[in-house]
């Protein structure tokens, strides 16, 4: 169930960019990207990755983000959730680059 949420969610991301950043298809892949994320790893396991110490920089912008594509402010809210993206998933990039 989690990686098809995930993949869905994934999907009404990409779609709302190519339909001009449609606020709504943002907002519903977010929402079901985050609940496959759960489902996937687990509440706890989701709550205590976005909220360490260190990381928390990168959590209020993604959220701040995903606050801001609410308000019906896509771009902005768009920028701002890759750079918490980017922010959250720094140390990750290399072992994904390794293994390709």
């Amino acid at each position: 169930i989690g990686v098809g949420l995930v993949g869905f969610g994934l999907f009404f991301l990409l779609f709302g960019i190519l339909l001009y950043f449609d606020s709504v298809l943002l907002a519903f892949g977010h929402l079901l990207f985050l609940s496959g994320l759960v489902f996937i790893i687990g509440f706890r396991r989701t709550f205590t990755f976005f909220f360490q110490r260190p990381k928390l920089k990168g959590t209020s912008f993604f959220f701040g983000g995903l606050l801001v594509v609410l308000l019906r402010w896509p771009i902005l809210g768009m920028l701002l959730e890759a750079y918490g993206f980017i922010s959250l998933f720094r140390s990750f990039f290399p072992v994904a680059f390794g293994f390709l």
